[in-house]
This record gives structure tokens, C-alpha cells and sequence, in this order.
């Protein structure tokens, strides 16, 4: 398995890495193990500290780490800032809010009267060591959004990044290694994928987190499964846009165009399916597709660049098999819909939107992972609801009405683990994040976020003879 930086701008192989031996594994895993036992002994002001001490790290690195991410998997520079700064924030909340979110819950007095005791509550306790399998695709964000809740329940963590961003996965254990956290808190795994279930059948992993692709989520939990161990998934989406009569069309417009292409269209939660009322739907058309062509296709280093390229070769032509097989079966191209002609290296593609999409098509049902957008007018918003429900992913989803009745019928409806109204999705430390059917299960962030790796234990006290 190759564990290597290749710059996707140019393909240039930038460092290789030795994958780590079964031997450098287990110590790892055991020094872990040993982290847990003086971690969770800590108090939250102490994780605070030293989750605020990482932040702080984290924001004198900033420009440095953007540039390895940009350099390992293609994102603009720009937003490569933008994403540890929030990673940054979001450490910062936890490490204000821990306390508050994992505090011990006392039920009503005549609850536990009714039980026969004289006291009663539930507090939350660290599971142990949680292997963390995640993506390239926001190489810090998604690790962070994980370890910091994750450390400051008392847990420790094992991170298994994608094998093309290897820079970024060493950086993250030295983040915390630099911050103060206990040897073996948080440490990285270069390993391929194979070596994942071995690790998680370890009867010191207490549990798992992957954000990923279906197939690794089912191997995942598979291994999980058979093991009773506690799984947290983040996988696909393939998250709708409606836009309906009531909504400020340019507006609606301006932000589909970022919502499609952000982080060069390789976002789980970016919007993919546009689903627009046929009254609006020729405006939103002509303004979405004059938005797209503005766009600045390039080197994601240049502070103008819009879109970068792909993260590997293999993505850009699964892509173009996507955009091929649906322009095949009768798609229309709208713009883009090839290769940058000025563009001979790297792995770019041209920002793509394909109308008159079918269910015949695999890109009715397949998920997009690149700027591509499949345009679609629905008569109403009954057919609108159906067409974002058809798919079988449900991450989140994006509605743009001004109309009460409206908001509450795709609250009620749509298939989702998110309903973003007249914006587009965007995770928050604050709110919970997760989907339902194949886009997984469980939650991260907010107070869900931190309870889903702690064990909820029921204390009890007998009343006095």
C-alpha cells in the first residue's frame, strides 16, 4: 500500500512513507491503552488547557498546514486556511463546554423515590482508546471534529488517515504531542487499509469513528459489529437543493454555485442534486450556469483560485465515467463537462452542470465527488420532496422557500440528517452532524457529538435502613 504525498496539481510524487510493521502497531496500540488509564483520571479544566493550548498551536501553523493540505489533496489555499481556523474554534468549544455537555444528570427527586433509592444520577464516562479510520477530502477538520470531543470525554485516540495525506495525519499527533496531552493520547497509524480490522478487533480498542465511503463503512462495521463494539459513520451523500417560487432566485443561485464546488466539489455535504420549481426554474438556470463559467479553474497555491484540481486520477475518471455514461443516455451539458484544455497536468476538471438527468442514468443514483451538478425541474413541491427523497443517501439538504408551510413539510419529510433553509449546509461545533440511511449513523459535534463515545452509567443509591 503506498502512503505517499503526490501533489494533485501536477502528479509529482512528493515524499513516500514506510508503512508501519505489526510490531510499531502493537506498541502503539498498548501505548494508548496506558494513555487512557492516566487521561481520563484528569479533570475537564485540565483537557481544557490543554485542548486550548493545541488551538492556539494550530493557529501560529496556519499558513504552513494549509499549504501541506493544499499540497497532499488540491483544495485552494484559501479555504485550506479557512479550514484549520475552524478547526481551531471547534477545539475551543469543546474545551469551554465539555464540562457543561458531560455533567451529571440527576432525574426528578420522585423518580428515584419511585426506584426505592434515596439518590440517583447518570454520568458519562470514557470508553478507552476510539480508532478514528477518516478521509482526505478535510484532511484536519474531519480528525479534529472527532479528536476534540473525543479528548476532552477522557478517551484517547488512534487515527488512521487516508494513505495521500500522510503530512497532515503526522501533524496532527505532533499538534498534540506539542500541546501537553499524555504520550500516546493521540497518535497516528501509517497503515493501509487492510491492517484496520486486525487493530479494531484488539480487545483494547473500545470503539470506532470513520467518515469514508460506503464499502469502508460496511467493512468497518462489520468488524465492529462482530466484535460489540460501538461505530460512529459518516459516509456518501448525495444532498439535494430545492429551490421553490418563494425563494430570492439570485441569491439561491450565488450560493448553489459555492455549495456545488467547494473543496473543488469533493464535500460529502455539498450539494449535488438541484431540484428547481419549473416557475423559477429557467432564471435559477441561467444564473447558476453564468456563475459556474466565472469560476477560477487552477493552481489551488494562487489566492484566486476557485476550483482546484481532483485529489487523485483515479477520482477524476470515475467522474468523467459519471458525466460520459449520463451525456450518453441524453443529459445536456450546460457548461463544462471535460478536462481543462490549458490544463495538460494534474488532475483538473471543468465546473460541469448536466440537465434533463433520468433514473436511468448512475448519476441519478451515484454520488458526484467533483464539480459536477445535475439540474433537474420539478412541477411542484410534492415532486420535489420525492426526487431528494429518491436516492439512497441522507446526509443533509438544502431548501430554499420563504414559505412557513413549506419549511415544515421538508422539515417533516425530507430524508435528512439536515435541513438548511435558504443557505447552504455547513457543519457548526455547536449543532449536531450526521445522516440516516446509507450515509451512516450516529452524530459528531455538539453535545451528541461527545456523548457518543462515553459510556451513559446509571448510578444508584439504596435508601438507609
Amino acid at each position: 500500500m503506498a502512503i505517499a504525498t503526490v501533489n494533485p496539481a501536477t502528479g509529482e510524487t512528493l515524499q513516500t512513507f514506510d508503512a508501519l510493521g505489526e510490531a510499531e502497531v502493537e506498541e502503539r496500540i498498548a501505548r494508548a491503552h496506558a494513555a487512557f488509564a492516566q487521561h481520563r483520571a484528569t479533570t475537564f479544566e485540565q483537557r481544557a488547557e490543554l485542548l486550548r493550548r493545541a488551538a492556539d498551536l494550530l493557529d501560529e501553523d496556519r499558513s504552513e498546514i494549509a499549504r501541506t493540505m493544499t499540497t497532499e489533496m488540491g483544495k485552494p489555499v484559501a479555504a485550506a486556511r479557512a479550514e484549520a481556523a475552524k478547526c481551531a474554534k471547534t477545539m475551543r468549544w469543546y474545551a469551554r463546554h465539555a464540562a457543561e455537555l458531560l455533567a451529571d444528570e440527576h432525574p426528578a427527586s420522585d423518580d428515584v423515590q419511585d426506584s426505592g433509592g434515596s439518590a440517583a444520577y447518570v454520568r458519562y464516562r470514557p470508553l478507552g482508546v476510539v480508532l478514528a479510520v477518516m478521509p482526505w477530502n478535510f484532511p484536519l477538520w474531519q480528525v479534529v471534529r472527532f479528536a476534540a470531543p473525543a479528548l476532552m470525554a477522557g478517551n484517547t485516540g488512534l487515527l488512521k488517515h487516508a494513505s495521500n495525506v500522510p503530512r497532515t495525519a503526522l501533524y496532527l499527533e505532533e499538534l498534540f504531542r506539542r500541546a501537553g496531552f499524555p504520550e500516546g493520547c493521540f497518535q497516528t497509524l501509517l497503515i493501509g487499509s487492510g491492517a484496520v480490522e486486525k487493530i479494531l478487533r484488539d480487545r483494547r480498542v473500545a470503539a470506532a469513528t470513520l467518515t469514508g465511503s460506503e464499502p469502508a463503512g460496511r467493512a468497518v462495521a462489520a468488524t465492529a459489529g462482530d466484535e460489540i463494539k460501538k461505530t460512529v459513520l459518516e459516509l456518501g451523500g448525495s444532498d439535494p437543493y430545492l429551490v421553490l417560487p418563494s425563494a430570492d432566485i439570485a441569491r439561491a443561485a450565488k450560493t448553489a454555485v459555492t455549495a456545488r464546488v467547494q473543496n473543488n466539489g469533493q464535500s460529502c455535504i455539498a450539494a449535488k442534486r438541484f431540484i428547481v420549481h419549473t416557475d423559477v426554474y429557467d432564471e435559477f438556470a441561467r444564473r447558476f450556469q453564468e456563475g459556474m463559467e466565472a469560476l477560477t479553474v487552477g493552481d489551488p497555491l494562487e489566492e484566486a483560485t476557485d476550483v482546484g484540481p481532483l485529489s487523485s486520477e483515479q477520482g477524476r475518471s470515475d467522474l468523467e465515467e459519471l458525466v460520459e455514461d449520463a451525456k450518453k443516455l441524453g443529459a445536456t451539458v450546460l457548461c463544462g463537462g471535460h478536462r481543462p484544455a490549458d490544463r495538460t497536468a494534474g488532475w483538473f476538471y471543468e465546473p460541469t452542470i448536466l440537465a434533463g438527468i433520468t433514473p436511468q442514468m448512475r448519476i441519478h443514483q451515484e454520488e458526484t465527488f467533483g464539480p459536477v451538478a445535475s439540474l433537474y425541474r420539478v412541477p411542484d413541491l410534492d415532486a420535489a420532496v420525492e426526487l431528494a427523497n429518491d436516492t439512497p443517501f441522507g446526509l443533509s439538504s438544502n431548501v430554499w422557500t420563504e414559505d412557513p408551510a413549506e419549511q415544515e413539510r421538508c422539515v417533516a419529510d425530507l430524508q435528512a440528517g439536515g435541513v438548511f433553509f435558504n443557505g447552504m449546509t455547513a457543519s457548526h461545533p455547536g449543532m449536531p452532524f450526521g445522516g440516516e440511511k446509507r450515509s451512516g449513523y450516529g452524530r459528531e459535534l455538539g453535545g451528541h457529538g461527545i456523548r457518543e463515545f462515553c459510556n451513559v452509567t446509571t448510578v444508584w443509591h439504596g435508601a438507609a435502613s
